[in-house]
């Protein structure tokens, strides 16, 4: 199993919330930074060289005097203490106490907080000019200009209202003597600047910034070189959209592989089936991924012994034939095979009917077939108002018709009754004249025919059964025409097919479903027997049917029954899974070398006694798939891992795998939007759209931007909520909105597509 991420990720609010002893409050844009606390007392003002202007009621106004100031001044709203500390106070030569000169280097003005500002300022004057002074109310603090100042406008400011403040390298801030005459010498003297400095254009109102008692000087350097190397990943430093923590199952090479066996069933826990022991003793008295975790007490890791283990469940169970799996084609006979369609051939243009064009597909897949696989069992079931099961040159040809088409049971009966299809080494002659006389006519009896031909293919686990029409279902059982009919007859149909689904994977028979272009089939429907068996729904033009037959066939099945279930500790839970609990189990049914599967997982917020785990430790997730091999043996393969947590987003962006996410988000969304959920198919695909994206500037891989750019056109239909256009008009009868023939294909499709599928589409728009 793959980790879309290198880590269990847990968001940084969540993790500090769910700390033991934490109390996270949300902090005002106007507070400042959360590592810079404004002090509780200011430190005394610093000693003046000139005794006599230390003593001097003007050299320098106390805090007490400002505020008495102010309360009698009418312009301001409430008096505050109007202190401004700066964080190098330390660092700062002594200031003489003499009054500014023009030699010296030009001073602008600190910010001062809203509350100390003259009522005499109406517009903004530039900052190396102090401001004027009607009365004595008015104060003006100044210091020396930066000289080296970062452009704060190179990255956007941090989501926790942090913000990187510019350092000055002048002497100590002192108040002047005497601010009206500070005010006159300067403007007399120094001549006006341009206005605010692009670098102050994303300055806040004001700063507060620590005294130098409050941070030493070694410190303060080393937090500033730590501000300038991480500025540029300000933005990366927040809770991430989305959801990284993604596992992706390639079954098909998981169960492919070859390992060691060990006999018999592993003893699980009785309470969720973990195993974390070997099969002949489990000495665990607390299972690690059922005992709950508390904020005072952490499990600990368990240290099992089947790490990545493969059980025979039943050794003395007698194995099957594998070579014995059967291919049965089922093909529309009906009256709407006869519309035509033209094609070139050489020079010529000739037309054909579409049961021409199914015709010469058949008769070359049994060509090959014939040379390379002779001992495939093929078989051949047509369908029109009658259902007519095809024999070979030792059994005839038995159809049924009426009300033998409308009994489920009778037709499991008829199909058991009708023998096995011979190798073709046998009977490719016979086969070949008996697809070359098929003609049209008649009604579609669809859903009888694919029931009858489920029936026979499920005497061995592992076959096939290609279902090819151009039409819906229009027969009693399994109608789907829209057409006089009312809601009743529409729910049973759609009850029929899920059902007959159900019936397929349970067998070990895997149902393709392929329909030609330009007509309307009920794909959303019929579509069922597809999704839930493992095989493919494909829309397609009369000329590539063969090449659709060919791709279905080469896709061998390689297990049946699969069950795949993900264990997660108590503090963690799944999402997307029908039980959004700490355990997800998915029937998969038939598997193919290309099969792939993913599963969601996050931080566990129903249970406020369970606490999450903390970054930095560990936690230990583990997978299990039980499956039938091809030969009949029932296999449990166990696979336990230890993952790191961390709640750091640089950490998760910078190990994070677009291939996983992005098949994830195909498969997440397109299962909702088959389910008719469309704007929670729509909110999926945004969230994770927005984590890729983030993922993208953190790593800025060119790679990766040219393989999203792609696959945001293969998931235009869900990014842009424009899946309406795939569905049809509310019935009558129903409020619900069900998908076209294209839709259904569509999604489909994406539910049961992997990374090689995604890659090949992806190649094919370029």
């Amino acid at each position: 199993m793959e980790f879309a991420c290198g880590f269990v990720y847990v968001p940084p609010s969540v993790s500090q919330k769910d700390a033991p002893g934490s109390n996270v409050i949300k902090r005002s844009a106007l507070l400042p930074p959360v590592n810079r606390i404004r002090p509780s007392t200011p430190p005394p003002p610093p000693p003046s060289k000139n005794s006599a202007e230390a003593k001097s009621p003007k050299s320098l106004q106390s805090p007490s005097k400002v505020i008495e100031q102010l309360e009698k001044s009418k312009e301001v709203k409430k008096a505050v203490k109007p202190i401004v500390f700066y964080e190098n106070e330390d660092k700062l030569e002594a200031a003489t106490s003499s009054s500014i000169t023009p030699q010296q280097t030009p001073r602008k003005t600190a910010l001062l907080p809203p509350h100390m500002r003259p009522a005499t300022r109406s517009q903004s004057l530039p900052y190396s000019q102090p401001l004027p002074s009607s009365n004595t109310n008015s104060q003006t603090f100044t210091y020396d200009l930066p000289k080296d100042e970062p452009d704060l406008n190179s990255h956007p400011w941090d989501p926790n209202y942090s913000y990187t403040t510019p350092e000055g390298t002048g002497c100590k801030v002192k108040l002047p003597a005497d601010t009206s005459s500070v005010s006159a010498q300067t403007s007399a003297s120094v001549p006006p600047l341009p206005p605010r400095p692009s670098f102050l254009q994303s300055m806040p109102e004001y700063l507060v910034l620590l005294p130098a008692p409050y941070l030493s000087s070694k410190k303060l350097l080393s937090d500033t070189s730590l501000i300038s190397s991480s500025s540029k990943g300000l933005a990366d430093q927040g809770p991430l959209p989305g959801n990284p923590n993604v596992l992706l199952v390639s079954l098909g090479k998981l169960l492919s592989e070859e390992m060691q066996t060990i006999q018999g069933e592993p003893t699980p826990c009785s309470q969720c089936g973990s195993v974390l022991e070997s099969c002949y003793a489990n000495v665990v008295e607390d299972c690690y991924f059922c005992q709950p975790w508390k904020p005072t007490s952490t499990p600990s890791i368990p240290q099992c012994r089947h790490q990545d283990s493969l059980f025979l469940l039943f050794p003395n169970e007698k194995p099957l034939c594998a070579a014995d799996a059967l291919l049965l084609f089922c093909i529309d006979i009906s009256g709407s095979m006869s519309t035509t369609s033209q094609r070139s051939e050489g020079e010529q243009v000739v037309h054909r009917s579409r049961l021409e064009f199914v015709q010469e597909a058949v008769l070359q897949c049994v060509q090959r077939l014939s040379e390379q696989q002779p001992d495939k069992r093929v078989g051949l079931i047509t369908f029109n108002s009658q259902v007519t099961m095809h024999g070979n040159e030792h059994f005839t040809s038995h159809s049924l018709s009426g009300p033998e088409l409308t009994d489920s049971d009778f037709l499991k009966k008829a199909a058991a009754s009708f023998p096995t299809p011979p190798p073709l080494s046998q009977t490719k002659d016979y086969l070949q004249r008996q697809v070359r006389g098929l003609s049209e006519g008649g009604t579609t009896a669809l859903g009888p025919a694919a029931l009858l031909t489920i029936a026979i293919a499920s005497r061995q686990p592992g076959s096939k059964v290609i279902i090819c029409t151009d039409g819906k279902a229009n027969t009693d059982l399994g109608n789907l025409e829209e057409e006089d009919i009312d809601a009743r007859t529409l729910l049973s149909s759609t009850i029929f097919y899920q059902e007959l689904g159900e019936y397929a994977a349970n067998q070990g028979v895997t149902v393709s479903v392929l329909s030609i272009e330009g007509t309307d089939c009920r794909l959303d429907e019929l579509g069922r027997l597809a999704d839930r068996s493992g095989g493919t729904v494909v829309i397609t033009s009369p000329n590539r049917l063969h090449q659709e037959f060919e791709q279905i066939i080469e896709n061998r099945t390689i297990a049946t029954h699969c069950t795949v279930t993900l264990l997660l500790p108590q503090s963690l839970r799944m999402k997307g899974e029908r039980e959004a609990g700490h355990k997800g189990t998915r029937e998969v049914g038939n598997v193919d070398p290309d099969t792939e599967i993913t599963f969601q997982f996050g931080v566990s917020k129903q249970d406020a006694e369970v606490s999450v785990p903390a970054s930095g430790s560990s936690v230990s997730i583990q997978l299990q798939i039980r499956y039938r091999q091809r030969k009949g043996q029932r296999m449990l393969r166990v696979i336990t891992t230890q993952r790191e947590v961390t709640d750091d987003s640089l950490a998760a962006l910078s190990s994070l795998s677009l291939a996983i996410i992005q098949l994830n988000s195909s498969q997440a969304s397109a299962a909702l939007a088959v389910r008719g959920r469309f704007l929670d198919a729509s909110r999926e695909g945004e969230l994770q759209r927005k984590l890729m994206e983030r993922a993208i500037m953190h790593n800025r891989s060119s790679e990766d931007h040219q393989t999203y750019q792609e696959w945001v056109k293969t998931m235009e239909p869900i990014y842009n909520n424009s899946i309406q256009i795939f569905t049809r008009s509310k019935s009558v009868f129903s409020d619900s909105q069900s998908l076209t023939d294209a839709g259904a294909a569509l999604l489909y499709t994406m539910k049961h597509s992997n990374r090689k599928s995604i890659s090949l589409k992806n190649k094919h728009k370029l």
